[in-house]
């Protein structure tokens, strides 16, 4: 029987394609490190890179509550055991940690935080087995690998819509990482390892219990957002598209679970997005989301955060959405604490626009940063007004930082709100951007072209 109908409990499965070869091709095809995975896994070179990496990643702790700092000691006093589950393929993985976060777009995303020693393990699996299915990954696919990046395939998507592929076809996977076929995934694996063992601790991993509210449910499908195995097992299941869409001569880019098809025509691109949707569920047993897929100008949509314009050569922009979530998320920096100083927030503002910034980079249309700059500023000065709080306060303020004093006594008692005040004229002679640049917060504007012109 494959090794892709073991299941997690021991028993045979009923059902699920293998897609594996048989008997003596296999075996022919079969190379050492391939049948001798864990042996690489737990190998002592291996496991300190993976300590290492899951140390600096830090993060939460599972449901055994035990943090990255308590990892180490633990290891001392239980590794050997571990060890020698590993290699006799009765290791049990511990269930993950339920936590929701909220999505951009709305609604809820389910993250499954795997314990700290499933961490470290799932990560030495994962250098151990992207060197096996890495080579044979398409061109057209960016996310999570190495040497390649978002940036990438917005570059690339930008060059389709210049050669003339002026329509895309938005295919958007409902629930990918919740509705992952085990079994299609399994056969996918066991084409490249023949290790039982791998195969039989992958598939733990996959149906490991997840525990909301100190219940523990067991999962039949999905592999949750959260371990470092997650991104590699998707790659390895939708690398099936990609290698069907070359097939077809199609232009695309796909990043995780969002790709994006170029072609000319919008009459193509309804037969492609019909095709594609029936390839999804018939081979991987995925579903197309109707309401959010489209068959659109590219200008229209959006992908990995940006936009472009509508040019024969058309200039990338940042999209209205990113824009939106960036002022959630400095909105809810400003609410917090409100009686810190302006230079206390300014330090923790600027991490957060740095970030933006540097994934934005490639932005082509400057118009958004220079608003993006003026709102961030009147919304600081917003904040300072409000901590002023009584006019009195205000006009000694306001001439410390320089009117005279009728105009700032005028200003402090002009009876309007704290937002209409941080635009008005009084705010901005008493706190212009030379201020802010010396108090060292970041311009958006000019730190993309600080960026690009250091390309």
């Amino acid at each position: 029987m494959p090794e892709t109908h073991l299941r997690c409990s021991g028993r045979k499965s009923r059902g699920g394609e293998t897609g594996a070869p048989s008997g003596a091709a296999r075996r022919e095809h079969v190379r050492p490190e391939e049948s001798q995975l864990i042996e690489a896994v737990v190998a002592r070179e291996n496991l300190l890179k993976a300590y290492t990496r899951v140390m600096s990643n830090k993060g939460a702790a599972g449901v055994d509550r035990m943090t990255v700092e308590q990892l180490k000691p633990y290891l001392q006093a239980h590794w050997a055991q571990i060890k020698a589950d590993l290699l006799n393929g009765t290791y049990r993985p511990q269930a993950v940690r339920c936590v929701e976060i909220p999505k951009p777009n709305g609604g809820m995303r389910q993250l499954g935080i795997p314990p700290v020693v499933d961490r470290l393990i799932q990560q030495a699996m994962h250098q151990v087995l992207s060197p096996l299915f890495e080579p044979d990954f398409s061109e057209s696919s960016y996310g999570f690998r190495p040497g390649r990046s978002a940036q990438q395939a917005v570059t690339q998507a930008r060059a389709y819509v210049v050669e003339g592929r002026r329509w895309v076809v938005d295919v958007d996977v409902e629930k990918f990482f919740d509705r992952v076929n085990h079994d299609v995934l399994m056969s996918r694996l066991a084409r490249r390892i023949s290790d039982k063992r791998a195969l039989y601790l992958i598939r733990c991993y996959l149906q490991a219990g997840m525990m909301t509210g100190g219940l523990t449910s067991q999962r039949v499908e999905g592999t949750p957002q959260g371990g470092p195995l997650s991104p590699l097992l998707s790659n390895i299941l939708l690398d099936e598209l990609d290698k069907e869409l070359e097939r077809r001569g199609h232009k695309f880019c796909r990043y995780a679970d969002d790709c994006n098809i170029y072609v000319r025509t919008k009459a193509a691109g309804e037969r492609v997005m019909k095709s594609v949707s029936q390839f999804l569920s018939r081979r991987l047993r995925l579903q197309v989301n109707a309401d959010k897929s489209a068959v659109a100008r590219p200008w229209r949509r959006k992908f990995l955060g940006y936009t472009m314009t509508w040019h024969k050569q058309p200039r990338l922009k940042v999209a209205p959405e990113s824009v939106r979530r960036l002022k959630v998320k400095v909105r809810r920096i400003l609410r917090e604490g409100r009686g810190r100083s302006l230079p206390e927030v300014i330090k923790e503002l600027n991490p957060l626009l740095r970030g933006w910034m540097q994934y934005f980079r490639l932005a082509e249309v400057k118009g958004i940063f220079e608003e993006l700059d003026g709102w961030l500023r009147r919304k600081l000065r917003c904040r300072v007004w409000r901590q002023w709080k009584r006019p009195f306060t205000r006009a000694r303020n306001l001439m410390k930082r320089g009117l005279q004093k009728r105009r700032a006594w005028k200003s402090a008692t002009n009876g309007h709100g704290a937002w209409w005040n941080a635009g008005a004229s009084h705010m901005n002679e008493a706190f212009p951007k030379s201020y802010f640049d010396r108090s060292g917060f970041i311009a958006l504007l000019d730190q993309l072209r600080k960026l690009q012109f250091s390309k």
